[in-house]
């Protein structure tokens, strides 16, 4: 065990724990038994470290060369995997993420001093704050942090999506000419295809694709080299403005310095903007999933206009029952998606003043979101949407035992006449149609579900 101290007291710790006594406390503190921090987060945190680290050798202020060298060292190591199990802080915690930011700090120091050759805890050689975190402070690094993450799984969800969006252009193509009843407020109401049905699904999946691409531009501006409230205290001047640059060639990711850096530190709107967007996807992937499940009702009970890739058993009771178990778990990550972001909202109208308290349930919240989305998208896309077939015998069925035909004869007849024709054949739709052809003057014999062609 070895003994670390703050001005609150002392604590031992495993002679093996990275971590030191602000974590320790904070392990205690929020011990909620919830989750750790999303490794996404901690990640792009030792990014930040990272490019702290090089632009003070950059610029040759702040200490000596070798300590920042194996600050970077260090945090090339934690990046590759090192040490991820010394993450110990839960998600949900008090002071706007600062136990985190300790977490990250402490690790990277321990780390830094092993490098050294160096035993853990002697900070007088590297210090978690006055090292790992000089010029720095929790309300530029963690929501520098969060953005980066975020950007990295925009990206990744805005490639899910253009797959899962060329899978259903691929359906709309492959089944153009399957027939089928349309349906308004879950009525018989016109013939459509099944490809047009696929190609409806494709364009909402495209806007989502377009509007998480664009979301990307407002999360690159950062308030790092900001530091407690925006305004750069306890910030070298050079290191301010070395900072993003480097951070910009370590991510990949065209940051660049917020025009006020005050706002991006105390406000976190984009972060609901965001959680918006993923919402609306949610609520797209929803309708899609829900209406692929009653079209795939059945097998013979239901619509059965489609079938869904059999992917395991659906009862412990009743044999040979298979449920349509990948647009139900995208029902429910869409629900915990649109769950998060009333979370992302309550928490972001909380910050007051010149900081916001509970940055820490945004990042978890919109980190889940995004996660969640990538997965679900391509789940979604492989067992489902590329495995499914269609039922063409029974979509021409249900259509023709249907009088979809009849709003096409509304323009020369009138609706009043259509209606009274429907009202009195509607339970017999090949009378019904007989009908209203030779009232519209048509010949007779067209197939059954195919409107006749009405000026």
């Amino acid at each position: 065990m070895r003994l670390e101290r703050d001005f609150l007291g002392e604590a031992a710790l495993d002679d093996d724990a990275r971590y030191g006594i602000h974590t320790w406390r904070a392990r205690e503190n929020f011990a909620l038994d919830y989750k750790k921090t999303s490794l996404r987060l901690i990640y792009a945190m030792v990014k930040v470290k990272k490019a702290a680290a090089l632009s003070y050798l950059k610029v040759g202020e702040g200490g000596d060369g070798e300590t920042f060298q194996a600050i970077a060292a260090a945090c090339d190591r934690l990046l590759a995997g090192e040490a991820a199990d010394q993450f110990v802080v839960d998600a949900l915690q008090g002071g706007a993420g600062t136990s985190t930011n300790m977490n990250v700090n402490e690790v990277i120091a321990n780390t830094a001093l092993a490098l050294l050759g160096r035993p853990y805890g002697d900070y007088a050689r590297i210090h978690p704050l006055d090292d790992v975190n000089r010029g720095q402070s929790t309300n530029d690094v963690y929501p520098t942090a969060l953005r980066i993450a975020a950007i990295e799984l925009l990206r990744e969800l805005s490639g899910g999506c253009a797959a899962l969006q060329e899978a259903l252009q691929k359906r709309e193509n492959e089944w153009g000419g399957v027939k089928k009843l349309g349906r308004t407020e879950l009525m018989d109401a016109v013939p459509i295809t099944l490809g047009e049905e696929f190609g409806a699904f494709a364009q909402a999946v495209g806007r989502d694709r377009w509007r998480l691409y664009k979301a990307e531009e407002r999360l690159r501006q950062v308030n790092l080299g900001g530091t407690a409230v925006g305004l750069g205290g306890n910030a070298e001047r050079k290191y301010r403005y070395t900072v993003i640059e480097v951070l910009r060639e370590l991510t990949g990711i065209g940051l660049a310095p917020a025009e006020y850096p005050m706002d991006i530190t105390q406000n976190n709107d984009v972060f609901v903007e965001t959680s918006g967007l993923l919402k609306a996807l949610a609520v797209n992937l929803m309708k899609i999933a829900g209406d692929l499940r009653l079209m795939n009702s059945g097998p013979r009970g239901g619509l059965g206009e489609i079938r869904l890739a059999p992917l395991q058993a659906g009862s412990t009771i009743m044999p040979g029952k298979v449920n349509p178990v990948i647009p139900e778990m995208t029902i429910q990550a869409a629900i915990r998606v649109m769950a998060n972001d009333q979370a992302i909202t309550m928490a972001a109208a909380h910050g007051e003043f010149e900081l916001n308290s509970f940055s820490p349930l945004i990042a978890d919240a919109l980190l889940e979101s995004l996660s969640l989305l990538c997965r679900t998208v391509t789940l979604f896309r492989v067992k489902c949407i590329e495995r499914l077939s269609p039922s063409a015998e029974r979509c021409r069925k249900l259509l023709e035992d249907s009088c979809a035909f009849a709003a096409a004869y509304v323009p020369r007849l009138g609706y009043d006449r259509v209606s009274a024709v429907i009202a009195e054949y509607g339970d017999r739709p090949e009378e019904a149609r007989r009908v209203l052809e030779e009232a519209a003057g048509e010949p007779a014999g067209e197939p059954a579900g195919e409107p006749a062609a009405v000026p």
